[in-house]
């Protein structure tokens, strides 16, 4: 006899909900390793001492968290599959009758409240410091690169900086994300020391929606992008730190240097690290051999990749004079010393080089110019160092990571 499904309701209900989320769920495993109750400590000073109490912050946290394990982007289908979902509410303790944020709360306290409290740095950072507790991070090497995330912003609209500036309009018309890329982009422009009173070059693309991301070509077509940078330790591959940038080859560096000396905090010293041709600049180089640690990186070397011109062996350095000798007997000077980039800058006379017989060797340029390392001898031991990986020019990559030698 075929059954039929009869819905009957009863009154009450023995229900209890800690039975219906498995003992094996990923979220029980979080959930005993996840103790937020320092962030109350953190973000008092953003909670006003009277009116009514708020949302508790450790539940849109918890939110938080789910969303990013379960991939869910959109604030308010969180809400929705929080709502409905029993293991979700278990994790967020709101039980059966619990009541979820609005979506309008939801987004005020993430882009405003947790904003301003630094909130998911100090997730973040609670996390590597279980990690470190239970001994899986070594604190001996590390790995450093940057991967490309493409922004949401249509490559079409874009614009220079001070078109876009004016189409902005009056100040109350800006958007917080704009006046803040507006406020960064003052700051960036202002005479850095050392630079001689030059301001820096300014992007030659913004994106009308979202300003703070950067026009890259590093992925093929153009397209507005960001960089996550990481800083990873060697022994377990454990994330230890990690830095939002645009998507500019420069601020790799800027953000392996924030991250290295970051992570002194938690006790995260590495005495060795590792990265890709892209930190193997003289600036870079330096930077960890003034804090004794042994770099495995490739060193970046242009001298030459001059399209066929003349290399930079083809001329011959006069010690005493400082300056280089070109293969047809004339000196280049040193125009410019550059001590921050470890740089100098040597240019030949135009006159002279606009009369010389092999100029079409040389340069297609008025005169020709040669950009030296001061750096070299530091230069020359990272090389000896990455010949011990029976390679000078490739290293541990981050997509495949492995041990890293140690001195």
């Amino acid at each position: 006899m075929m059954g039929r499904l009869e819905v009957q309701e009863n009154l009450f209900y023995r229900f209890r909900l800690d039975d219906h989320v498995p003992a094996d769920h990923p979220l029980r495993k979080i959930d005993r390793l996840l103790d937020l109750s320092a962030l109350r400590t953190d973000l008092r000073d953003l909670y006003s001492h009277t009116g009514r109490p708020s949302v508790d912050p450790e539940l849109m946290i918890r939110m938080l968290i789910v969303g990013y394990l379960y991939g869910i982007r959109s604030e308010t289908r969180l809400c929705q599959e929080v709502h409905l979902n029993l293991a979700y509410r278990w994790f967020c303790k709101l039980g059966l009758d619990g009541r979820v944020p609005d979506r309008f709360t939801f987004s005020k306290n993430r882009y405003g409240r947790f904003a301003e409290g630094d909130t998911m740095r100090c997730v973040f950072e609670l996390v590597v410091a279980r990690c470190m507790e239970a001994g899986i991070v070594g604190g001996v090497g590390a790995l450093v690169d940057g991967s490309t995330v493409e922004a949401d912003a249509n490559r079409n609209r874009r614009d220079s900086p001070d078109k876009i500036n004016k189409s902005w309009g009056r100040a109350e018309r800006i958007t917080r994300p704009v006046q803040a890329y507006l406020d960064e982009l003052d700051a960036a422009g202002a005479p850095q020391r050392n630079s001689g009173g030059k301001k820096p070059k300014g992007p030659k693309y913004i994106s009308e929606t979202d300003p703070q991301a950067a026009w890259s070509l590093k992925d093929g077509p153009g397209r507005f992008s960001y960089e996550t940078n990481y800083l990873v330790d060697d022994l377990n591959g454990v994330i230890v730190d990690v830095e939002a940038t645009p998507a500019r080859l420069s601020q790799e560096i800027v953000a392996a240097k924030a991250m290295l000396e970051r992570s002194k905090e938690y006790g995260f010293t590495p005495k060795s690290l590792a990265a890709d041709k892209s930190y193997g600049t003289s600036p870079f180089l330096s930077w960890p051999e003034d804090r004794e640690i042994t770099q495995y990186i490739p060193v970046l070397d242009r001298t030459k990749q001059t399209d066929g011109k003349l290399t930079r062996e083809a001329f011959t350095h006069d010690v005493e004079r400082d300056v280089f000798v070109c293969p047809q007997g004339h000196d280049l000077k040193l125009r410019a010393d550059i001590p921050e980039r470890r740089l100098k800058r040597y240019q030949g006379n135009k006159k002279t080089c606009g009369a010389c017989p092999i100029k079409a060797t040389c340069t297609d340029a008025p005169s020709r110019s040669l950009a030296v390392s001061t750096n070299e001898p530091l230069r020359e031991k990272v090389r000896a160092i990455a010949g011990l990986c029976n390679t000078c020019q490739t290293l541990y990559v981050l997509n495949a990571v492995g041990p890293v030698l140690r001195p």
